[in-house]
């Protein structure tokens, strides 16, 4: 969270984290699409040469107020190939909460959580505690053959039963919305609670 006082603006930083191709970059294209192009900002893509997302996307949103202040919401992706460890470090810096994408297929659940243990030791790096961060796991491909049922899923990255575990197919948009309504709930409300600290 970062305060503009000069400005009234909150600006609120929200990370799509996930292991590669398990589409975090899609959940920020259907977002984009569905959003009022006069609350939101231009979709800014990097590519590699393989068409993956390289650093990141950002999408800009606008929000009501929130205390006074006027919120903006700024989304990123992290690339999920493993030679971008850096820069997925990087990226959770500052994050004010993380959408965890992860891909339903049984042979990619080893894919998943190395991505979930290595997210939380970047932001423990950063002091950041977890779960004490807000966060919402997207159980993304729903659509796809051969795929773990959320309570294995669960189980497989020790998460507790009040961990938010959504179930999307964000190809075409089904389950998108959801975990940004429930991560931007988590973080407005412990934001409010600091602020009227």
């Amino acid at each position: 969270m970062y305060i503009n006082y000069a400005r009234r603006e909150l600006i609120l930083k929200i990370v799509y984290y996930g292991p590669a191709l398990s589409g975090k970059t899609t959940n920020l294209v259907q977002i984009h699409r569905h959003v009022d192009p006069s609350h939101r900002s231009e979709l800014l893509s990097l590519k590699t040469t393989e068409d993956r997302t390289l650093y990141f996307d950002f999408l800009e949103l606008r929000l009501g107020k929130i205390v006074g202040l006027n919120p903006r919401v700024q989304l990123y992706t992290v690339p999920g190939q493993p030679h971008y460890e850096a820069t997925r470090r990087l990226v959770l810096r500052g994050a004010d909460g993380v959408v965890f994408v992860a891909d339903s297929q049984l042979q990619r659940m080893k894919d998943n959580l190395e991505s979930w243990i290595a997210m939380r030791n970047h932001l423990g790096s950063y002091g950041i505690q977890f779960p004490g961060l807000p966060h919402v796991v997207q159980l993304n491909k729903r659509d796809l053959p051969g795929i773990v049922s959320p309570n294995l899923f669960r189980r497989a990255l020790g998460l507790d039963l009040d961990e938010p575990v959504v179930e999307a197919v964000a190809a075409n948009g089904t389950g998108v919305q959801a975990p940004l309504r429930s991560i931007l709930e988590e973080v407005v409300s412990r934001l409010r609670q600091e602020l009227a600290a």
